[in-house]
């Protein structure tokens, strides 16, 4: 049980940097993108979940994507926010523990989600006539309750490899969040053995989930040959939304996860993004590009203003 006694009662991050004055603009500039995560991702699930048309396998896990964006954000950006104006910029060990565990949980389940959506998605274009039969909201809502144990169970892995650690010495993350890599850096032990649990973890779950997208693709790729080029053009709108927040997500997972422990310090830029763009872009990417969900919106709004104007 020695590993338990923890010597480092807390952490103290670097952050993204020293300048204050550039600090300064930093949180102005993510105050304003993290307001937009939850701006959009909220519209979303509201214009999902009030509108009846919207009540279909695609758009429940669209709205599910959404509420998992504005959970990996939270996670993150407004512990950032609020140390940007703390010196130094300080979390306990069992607040660490916590954060690393629920962003891997979060981050999980997303990349999970995904893939629930591109099976979704090849299964509407490969095989219309059964989609009802293999894809409908019941089989989706346990497909969701699936990745989030899931993603739970990843995380928890995650979480126990790390604190088994003992931390006796150094206490300062060069992050401005807790994450497994900068982590079990501060070890006083031999991290070795306990990276490649880690890294072999995280790598699974990513081959796998990557190779389910890709079979996918390749499906839906194969069944395009026959369809006339209106039919090619409709499948190619409906899937480039969601490959392109495949590519923006899992990108920056495979550089920060799955590849030998560094130093560099464009890690930082990545986790910015992956943690605040990405949520970000993803309600503008299915909005701008599907007409149901702008004409939802449009229809909601109306109903709003009327709503108002009769009072």
């Amino acid at each position: 049980m020695s590993e338990f006694n923890q010597t480092v009662a807390h952490f103290v991050f670097l952050g993204l940097t020293n300048i204050r004055s550039l600090e300064l603009v930093l949180f102005t500039i993510f105050l304003i993108i993290y307001l937009l995560i939850l701006i959009g991702n909220i519209l979303i699930i509201v214009t999902v979940v009030c509108d009846c048309c919207l009540h279909t396998p695609m758009y429940f896990l669209l709205g599910n994507l959404s509420f998992i964006d504005i959970c990996h954000s939270s996670v993150t950006t407004p512990k950032m926010l609020l140390d940007i104006f703390f010196y130094p910029k300080v979390i306990s060990f069992g607040g660490c523990m916590t954060q690393l565990f629920f962003l891997h949980m979060f981050a999980c389940a997303e990349i999970f989600l995904l893939t629930i959506m591109a099976y979704d998605r090849c299964v509407a274009i490969c095989y219309p006539l059964h989609y009802v039969k293999h894809v409908n909201l019941k089989i989706c809502a346990y497909l969701v309750g699936g990745l989030w144990v899931g993603a739970s169970v990843h995380s928890l892995v995650q979480m126990v490899l790390t604190i088994l650690l003992p931390y006796c010495g150094p206490n300062v993350i060069d992050s401005f969040f807790c994450d497994v890599p900068p982590v079990i850096k501060l070890a006083c032990t031999d991290t070795y053995f306990t990276g490649v649990l880690i890294v072999s973890n995280s790598g699974m779950i990513s081959l796998m989930c990557f190779l389910a997208l890709v079979t996918s693709y390749v499906i839906i790729l194969f069944s395009l040959r026959r369809r006339t080029a209106e039919g090619r053009r409709k499948a190619f709108s409906t899937c480039s939304a969601h490959l392109l927040v495949v590519v923006l997500f899992l990108g920056p997972c495979i550089f920060l996860y799955i590849r030998p422990a560094s130093n560099f310090s464009s890690d930082k830029l990545v986790a910015v993004f992956y943690t605040m763009v990405t949520p970000a872009l993803n309600p503008v990417i299915y909005t701008l590009r599907n007409e149901e969900v702008k004409k939802s919106m449009q229809k909601l709004w109306l109903q709003k203003k009327i709503f108002f104007t009769r009072r």
